[in-house]
């Protein structure tokens, strides 16, 4: 790899950063609505007495707080030098916490669960996979597994609700919601990590459920097509032996489209399953962008789609860089 082919992405990277700031920055904006004055009719239909001179007031004050009384093209670049801080502002929900404060509390429940359950799909399908194209799989894998096939096509939420309506409602094994027992404190012990792992179970099993026969599906493809290969013929031809076969020549080459899916998937994991930990009333960044949903909180929706692209251009990223290490074959060289 060159140089001017690193030098290359990383402007890419930074571009993409630059444009997707900015189409988060205006793309609001064009809806015309205001989310102060949202967050106050809002608070008014619940109930809440403000007077329409009081509602005046407090626009114009909040506008002031949140620098949105300014020009837009002030307010453009003011946004820009915020986001290359990682600065996302203060939560019109929850003032005065920052943006940043409060994914801070969400994202490491997000990528727990998310980064867990995805890596143990992606494993277990593209090994089932690969074992099924090889034909060398256990007869009770070919039984079983192509009903994960129709797994596949079934929505992660969908699948959170049959497995929250068997597993916790009929069937009372695993709680109904949450991420740890309400009566539990937060603390760093061994009965609290428990206490999180039961919880997680049901919403990581609807994900590995609805993923893994994707996964397996995928990879028995690309091993069905390289099986035909001229190298695997010369293999063949050289008697060596099934494993290393399988492994170093079928496996290796088969599974580059894999990792580049493997790549997307996780660099959505921070927006992941949002509707899985809505079901479940997880509390990772989907509850937190229901929550700014509802309660027109701008600032935590930019936040939220600011650090999805972000993720998904720096996996990327990261997996353009590293393709020529899983296949030597690949080389990056400008003309």
């Amino acid at each position: 790899m060159t140089l001017d082919y690193l030098l290359k992405r990383i402007f890419q990277f930074v571009l993409i950063a630059f444009l997707a700031a900015t189409i988060n920055f205006f793309f609001p904006r064009m809806s015309g609505q205001d989310p102060i004055r949202q967050k106050l009719i809002l608070l008014q239909s619940q109930g809440v007495n403000v007077s329409s001179e009081e509602v005046a007031g407090l626009i114009e004050t909040y506008n002031a707080k949140f620098g949105l009384d300014q020009p837009l093209w002030r307010q453009y670049l003011n946004y820009l030098g915020n986001m290359a801080r990682f600065d996302f502002g203060v939560s019109i929900s929850n003032y005065p916490s920052t943006v940043i404060s409060v994914l801070a509390r969400a994202i490491p429940w997000t990528v727990g669960l998310l980064l867990t359950a995805t890596l143990i799909s992606f494993t277990i399908g593209t090994i089932v996979g690969a074992l099924l194209a090889w034909g060398k799989a256990p007869l009770w894998v070919r039984t079983i597994f192509p009903a994960f096939f129709t797994f596949s096509a079934v929505p992660f939420y969908l699948m959170a609700i049959i497995l929250l309506y068997i597993f916790a409602f009929q069937w009372p094994i695993f709680p109904l919601f949450g991420g740890y027992s309400t009566q539990r404190i937060p603390e760093v012990s061994w009965s609290f990590a428990v206490d999180i792992l039961y919880h997680s179970i049901l919403p990581a099993f609807s994900i590995v459920l609805a993923q893994v026969g994707f996964w397996a599906l995928g990879m028995r493809s690309m091993m069905v097509t390289v099986q035909g290969e001229d190298y695997m013929l010369q293999a063949e031809a050289k008697g060596l032996k099934d494993s290393r076969i399988f492994y170093r020549y079928a496996m290796r080459n088969a599974i580059l489209p894999q990792i580049t899916g493997l790549a997307l998937s996780l660099g959505t994991t921070i927006s992941g399953a949002i509707l899985v930990e809505i079901v479940f009333s997880y509390p990772g960044v989907g509850s937190v962008l229901l929550q700014a949903v509802r309660g027109f909180d701008w600032f935590v929706i930019q936040g939220i789609v600011f650090l999805v692209i972000l993720s998904v251009a720096f996996t990327m990223l990261v997996i353009d860089l590293i393709y020529p290490l899983l296949d030597p074959r690949i080389h990056y060289r400008t003309e």
